[in-house]
């Protein structure tokens, strides 16, 4: 990830920019979601922002980060590993969707860094799809094409997290764009509450499956 859009991620953390067509769409216990409508896909794109006051960045960041771990708390994973591909570390995420609906793929890669801004401790965390010509879709699966995901995380000065997320996705196929908007309203918050008990169970899928970590 550019050093330049390093920096524009976690200042966002501070004063998100919301200008030039982003609107205000759900307000959840302190967590403002915002989005973009995209001409070109007819589909939203993402900001959220706000505190999560029951743990720590250093946990979110590490559940986050844990692919095995997802598998467990995330019911819509079908298959989630990092491979290497080409000399890359990718992720490939085959993710479940509803009957009728045909499964969707994606390849990613997936950068972290742990920065100290003004002695500041700040992470960004930085997903986005790749084209990989050897690593096509299998058959009666769509590949996502068009996938980011940008996380910024600081501890709130007290026990909790601030956040940042910038997110868009677009699954492609024939499904209608009102629908997948119409889903986005409940899957994203949906997303951060999962997260919220992912990390609320990470000291007991550790003590389970023999995981060791400083945070557990």
């Amino acid at each position: 990830m550019a050093q330049g859009c390093v920096e524009s991620a976690w200042r966002e953390l501070d004063e998100p920019e919301l200008g030039g067509g982003w609107e205000l769409f759900l307000d959840i216990a302190g967590v403002h979601i915002h989005r973009l409508y995209r001409q070109e896909s007819c589909l939203y794109e993402y900001k959220i922002c706000g505190t999560f006051s029951d743990f720590g960045p250093e946990l979110f960041v590490e559940v986050y980060m844990d692919l095995e771990y997802r598998k467990q708390w995330d019911n819509y994973v079908k298959e989630l590993y990092e491979l290497e591909h080409e000399g890359q570390k990718l992720i490939y995420w085959e993710v479940k969707y509803p009957f009728l609906l045909s499964n969707r793929d994606y390849v990613y890669g997936r950068e972290r860094q742990d920065l100290d801004i003004n002695g500041r401790k700040i992470w960004v965390i930085n997903s986005k799809s790749k084209c990989a010509p050897g690593l096509p879709a299998k058959s009666g699966i769509i590949r996502v094409e068009d996938y980011h995901q940008t996380v910024v995380l600081e501890n709130d000065g007290k026990q909790g997290t601030r956040v940042f997320l910038h997110y868009f996705d677009n699954p492609g196929g024939m499904i209608p764009t009102f629908l997948i908007n119409w889903a986005a309203k409940s899957g994203v918050p949906s997303f951060l509450k999962d997260m919220q008990k992912a990390c609320a169970n990470y000291p007991e899928y550790c003590k389970k499956s023999g995981k060791k970590s400083a945070l557990c």
